[in-house]
């Protein structure tokens, strides 16, 4: 079995999240190109600084222009929204492993918790509350049929009962019912209006190309797992089962066995030290020329910003594990109680993660504010600083500011560098 350092299998990981390298072009097919290596782009709401899957693609391909997203999602439809690790953009070629799992959602196999007895629990709730308000989900249908995109606020609220959690989610019975429609395959998002999702019906948003072939479970899981294997670079089969379709790889274990039997995949070791890391880890053998080159020394290292949704960070067990980085958003947490800033991103250094900026942008007067700078222990190198600053300076490229401010708490040791 062949045997990685910690230094390997890190650049192997950033490697294949595209963050070391020559950077694929700011341009549609490269942007494609991304998504197709690190499997989705996580989308959540805050935009302090961008939407999360612009800056994701910005860590990777520099400064770019977002209409071009925004044709492989609303023009070319190379790209479109669904659930994998969570709410996200994928590639449309693999549509089939994601019309797997709608179908299994539809059929009460699971939800939330994968398919899982949990899940199943949940899936024959949400089944159950669609049947009870049967003439809610008939309208909405309906009423996209006869007239295209639509968003929400088209929809009068036409539930029998109210759809009830303990979440945000409580009586939104059109957006649950919109959302529910989605995870089953009967409805897909067609675009955006002001922010708003507009819904239409799969046949009228997928492009003629797409991929149709149904694919029994086993060859979902199996396909799945390869995509997020080779977006992971080095993972454990936990790894593999927090990534891309997060707890969805039903009888992952027998997948494993029968990759690696047929030599899709390998079984390594991770040595930290004088100690390995505990369980199995393996890497793809497409990979093996690449992992045989970055132990030859070639090795092209970049600095950039993350987001706190970054595919190489989401994980934080794997984060902490990897790079010694224990990372917490504080987004939620009361601004007295933050150590590090509301939107902390953190700073990808050659092969660390080195510090943690906070910047917002102010849209007013398009200019980037640095809220704070903190330092992670043994890397206040001066060198370190100049490559942050080149990495803030593209990021307020990329976001059309005018101008930078440093107006937080940066360390005294790197305020003149940054602001050079």
């Amino acid at each position: 079995m062949r045997t990685l350092s910690t230094e390997t299998a890190r650049r192997l990981a950033i490697t294949r999240q595209r963050l070391a390298g020559k950077r694929a072009k700011p341009n549609a097919d490269g942007i494609l190109d991304v998504v197709r290596d690190i499997g989705f782009l996580q989308l959540d709401p805050t935009n302090v600084v961008a939407q999360s899957h612009q800056l994701v693609i910005f860590s990777r391909v520099g400064p770019y222009q977002t209409k071009h997203l925004d044709t492989l999602l609303w023009d070319e439809r190379r790209l479109f929204e669904s659930w994998a690790h969570a709410a996200s953009i994928v590639a449309t070629e693999h549509y089939p492993i994601f019309d797997g799992i709608m179908r299994r959602i539809a059929a009460g196999k699971g939800f939330w918790h994968g398919f899982t007895v949990s899940g199943e629990r949940q899936a024959q709730r949400v089944l159950a509350w669609m049947k009870a308000n049967d003439s809610l989900r008939r309208s909405i249908l309906r009423q996209i049929r006869d007239r295209g995109p639509l968003p929400s606020r088209a929809f009068e609220d036409q539930s029998s009962g109210a759809w009830r959690s303990s979440g945000w989610n409580n009586g939104r019975n059109v957006g649950m019912m919109l959302f529910y429609l989605q995870m089953t395959g009967q409805l897909m998002v067609a675009g955006r209006s002001g922010g708003q999702k507009l819904w239409d019906l799969p046949e009228r948003c997928l492009p003629a190309w797409t991929p149709k072939t149904r694919l029994a479970e086993p060859a979902i899981v199996r396909l799945a797992t390869e995509i997020s294997l080779r977006g992971l670079g080095v993972a454990s089969p936990a790894d593999v089962r927090e990534n891309f379709i997060r707890w969805k790889y039903e009888n992952l274990p027998a997948v494993l066995a029968s990759l690696e039997k047929d030599g899709r995949i390998l079984p390594v070791t991770v040595q930290d030290g004088d100690r390995s890391w505990p369980g199995t880890w393996y890497v793809h053998a497409d990979d093996m020329a690449l992992l045989d080159r970055i132990e030859a020394g070639d090795w092209k290292p970049r600095t950039t910003l993350l987001s706190p949704f970054d595919n190489l960070i989401i994980d934080r067990k794997r984060t902490s594990r990897m790079f010694g980085f224990d990372y917490t958003m504080e987004i939620y947490v009361p601004a007295a109680r933050r150590r590090y800033g509301y939107f902390a991103m953190p700073v990808l250094h050659e092969d660390r993660l080195v510090a943690r900026v906070d910047p917002a942008m102010n849209r007013d007067t398009k200019r980037l504010s640095i809220r704070q700078v903190s330092v992670e222990p043994g890397c206040a190198d001066l060198q370190v600083a100049r490559a942050t600053r080149e990495a803030i300076a593209g990021l307020a490229t990329f976001l059309g500011a005018g101008g930078i401010d440093y107006d937080g708490k940066v360390p005294a040791r790197w305020r003149r560098a940054l602001s050079a």
